[in-house]
Formats: C-alpha cells, sequence, structure tokens
C-alpha cells in the first residue's frame, strides 16, 4: 500500500521538516518505491511534484526537502503500486478543475471491481483505480450541483463527498486526502493518523530520521497547523487514529466536520492489514 502525507495551516508554512522524514519511507525506512508526487497550494494556483523514481533517492525530492516552499494546504505520496504500471502518469497527486479551483487527489488503497462509466469532463490519465476513484469523485459532484452560480462551500460539499466515499468504500480499501484548495477532506478505511500543533509548539523529532526542530522558535502564538498521515511521523504522542469510515474536513489547521459510515454501509475489511487486527464496530455518523 501507499502513504499519504497532508497538512493544514492557518498560516503560509513551508513542510520540509515533515517531508523529509516522509521522503524516507519511499525506500530507505520502507518499501513505497514506485514514485511520489507533492503539490502546495499558492494563491490561486499551485506548484506539484512528481517522480517515478524512489523519493529517498530522488534529486526532486532532495530539492524539495532543502527548498522551503510555503503553502497553507499540502499533500504528499509515495507510492507503492498495487495497480498500473510504475510511471509518471500513475504518480498522485491527481489534479482535476472544478467551479473554477484545482482538486487534488491522492490516495492509499485497492478498490476491486469499480468500474463506473466515466464522461469526457473527467477520465483517468494513467491506469490506477486510484485515478478512476478521483474522477467518479468529481463527476459525481459536478453533476451534483450543476446550476450552481457560485461556488459549493464545504458545509455542502462535506455530506456529498462523504456519501460518494462510502460507495466507493463497498469496492476496498479507500484512505484519501481530497482539496479544493479551501478545505482538505480525508477518509480513512483502515489506517490514518492525525496531529494538531498549536501554541506553546514543542520540539518534535523524527521517527524515520536522526533530526529533531525546535518549533516554537518557527511559529508564532497564534499559528495552528494540522498533520494527516498514514503512520506516525515523529515521536509525538499526541497523534490520534481515525476510526474505521471515518471522514473529516479540516479548514485553516482545525478539524471542522466528522463524519463516521455505519459499519453496515463499509467495506468489509480482512482479518489483519499490515500485521494489525482491524477492530471494527458499529459506529453511527457524528
Amino acid at each position: 500500500m501507499c502513504q499519504l502525507l497532508g497538512m493544514s495551516s492557518n498560516q503560509r508554512a513551508a513542510i520540509t521538516f515533515s517531508f523529509t522524514g516522509f521522503s524516507q519511507r519511499g525506500g530507505k525506512t520502507d518499501s513505497h518505491v514506485d514514485g511520489w508526487g507533492i503539490a502546495f497550494y499558492e494563491g490561486g494556483g499551485c506548484r506539484v511534484f512528481h517522480d517515478d523514481q524512489p523519493a529517498s533517492d530522488s534529486a526532486l525530492a532532495r530539492f524539495v526537502r532543502d527548498y522551503p516552499i510555503k503553502s497553507r494546504i499540502v499533500i504528499s505520496h509515495l507510492r507503492k503500486a498495487t495497480q498500473g504500471a510504475v510511471n509518471l502518469a500513475n504518480c498522485h497527486p491527481f489534479q482535476r478543475e472544478w467551479q473554477g479551483q484545482t482538486w487534488l487527489f491522492a490516495n492509499n488503497g485497492d478498490l476491486q471491481n469499480f468500474s463506473p462509466a466515466l464522461c469526457g469532463d473527467y477520465l483517468p490519465v494513467g491506469t490506477t483505480d486510484s485515478e478512476v476513484a478521483f474522477c467518479y469523485l468529481m463527476q459525481t459532484l459536478r453533476k451534483r450541483f450543476a446550476g450552481r452560480g457560485s461556488r459549493v462551500p464545504w458545509q455542502e460539499l462535506a455530506p456529498e463527498i462523504a456519501r460518494i466515499t462510502a460507495e466507493i468504500a463497498t469496492h476496498g480499501n479507500f484512505n484519501y486526502l481530497l482539496t479544493n484548495g479551501e478545505a482538505t477532506f480525508a477518509h480513512c478505511s483502515s489506517k490514518l493518523y492525525l496531529l494538531k500543533r498549536q501554541h506553546p509548539f514543542a520540539m518534535a523529532t523524527l521517527k524515520d530520521c536522526d533530526l529533531s526542530m525546535n518549533l516554537g522558535a518557527l511559529n508564532a502564538e497564534g499559528d495552528r497547523m494540522a498533520l494527516i498521515a498514514t503512520e506516525p511521523l515523529t515521536c509525538e504522542a499526541a497523534w490520534t487514529a481515525f476510526q474505521t469510515g471515518e471522514t473529516q474536513v479540516l479548514v485553516d489547521g482545525e478539524s471542522v466536520w466528522r463524519h463516521v459510515e455505519p459499519t453496515t454501509r463499509r467495506f468489509a475489511p480482512p482479518a489483519s492489514y499490515n500485521g494489525r487486527e482491524w477492530a471494527d464496530q458499529t459506529l453511527t455518523p457524528v
């Protein structure tokens, strides 16, 4: 499976520290070697970097680690291929336009028997189940809100995205990060963690390399950010696991909406996942 990393912040911030540890999982501390990508929003546009080489050895990843691009929303992905060849077209995050905004999507999972009818507005470029799911999600949102003269706010998008997510997730493991540059939508089918940081900022130590940072020296009292990752990146105890079937919306470094899909409408997980037993229980929307 793949690895996800996302950041939501109320101020423009660099993610070089977190990405330094995260990228080591692309071949050095883990086996996610089939490409990587990262995207930063800047004003009305975004910078997107892709490489089909292992992130731990990639010269482009080294550039990203060394160059502090500041953004309020960042999405990154390390690929371990389950469907689709190892090439640039299959590297996440994928991007599409809707309502004059660039939407980005990165997925960790494996969908089976998922072949929705896609129209000309949203078609996959590569050959992954992830990009098919993204195209279907965007196509369905566009149809659902057709005719709207203004951009749809996250408060209306969130329940519809959760509904589409529940439909897709019946086909398999479906962890993802999705954003339009204003809100970040995160869903967990099997494994995803959240870390919230705010004043007073402490020292942080990466798990994947020998590097620590005094975050208080770089952040002011009003700064606030949230990190989302497949596995905790630092030794901080504040990382909290998403529940199975949980979707959250993050805006300006805060969780502003949460929904947990009932067990009866979810994909039935295998007996174990990456050596960890599932603790699946009946959950109700919150």
